[in-house]
């Protein structure tokens, strides 16, 4: 794991520079003080405190070292903050140019998400879920998903016809039918084979008849519906 040596005025304020520069928690950290310092002779030919900080091995240590080298392999200046608690991961970017870790449709943040989780459950008894998020993201994307698919539920009862939505993820589905279960006119249902599997708005006294499927796209940059 990562290690780095820092001097200053006292031990304490050594291990608070180091902490920040390594990005963790002391509970994160096993510190080594190297030497206390010396004040010299009439305050000449003194030396600082310095100690030795090593990352220790946690799952959150080892998503951050990996998303470090990952970031840093792409060219972003980003840093990553996080916690683990309770067998969940869960970690932060920040930085510029985070478009690009997030991808279209947010692909790229899954992408990473998902090899995060492996690094972190290869050597581990127990599962661990790691949650991967930048700027907001993941809110942002799920209060878009809770409007369209209200929207489409006021267009399907409004139409009498079932509407298809885009290819989504398994969450993102998870989403759009956790959004709509308390309706009382409409009812969804996933059709369609991975990555192209997609929710379908259909009325609840039709749902069970296979009706016709009104395809639409969601077009996000014009925020409006368009008809295939």
């Amino acid at each position: 794991m990562k290690s780095i040596e820092k001097t200053g005025k006292t031990i304490d304020i050594a291990i608070s520079e180091g902490l920040e520069e390594l990005g963790i928690s002391k509970d994160e950290a096993e510190i080594e003080v190297i030497s206390e310092g010396s004040r010299g002779f009439l305050g000449i030919g003194g030396q600082e405190p310095k100690v030795r900080i090593t990352v220790k091995e946690t799952p959150y240590t080892l998503v951050k070292e990996y998303l470090d080298a990952v970031l840093s392999a792409m060219g972003l200046d980003a840093q990553v903050k996080g916690t683990y608690d309770d067998e969940t991961v869960t970690a932060d970017i920040s930085g510029d140019a985070m478009g690009v870790v997030i991808g279209r449709r947010g692909d790229t943040l899954d992408a990473l998400q998902y090899l995060c989780s492996l690094v972190c459950n290869k050597n581990s008894e127990n599962y661990i879920r790691v949650s991967l998020d930048t700027e907001g993201y993941r809110q942002k994307r799920e209060d878009t998903l809770i409007s369209l698919a209200k929207r489409m539920a006021g267009l399907v009862f409004r139409s009498r016809k079932s509407m298809t939505l885009e290819p989504m993820n398994p969450n993102e589905r998870r989403i759009i039918h956790s959004a709509l279960q308390s309706y009382r006119n409409v009812t969804t249902y996933s059709t369609g084979e991975e990555p192209n599997r997609c929710v379908v708005i259909a009325l609840k006294d039709r749902a069970s008849t296979e009706p016709y499927v009104s395809k639409y796209r969601y077009n996000r940059k014009e925020n409006e519906l368009k008809t295939e």
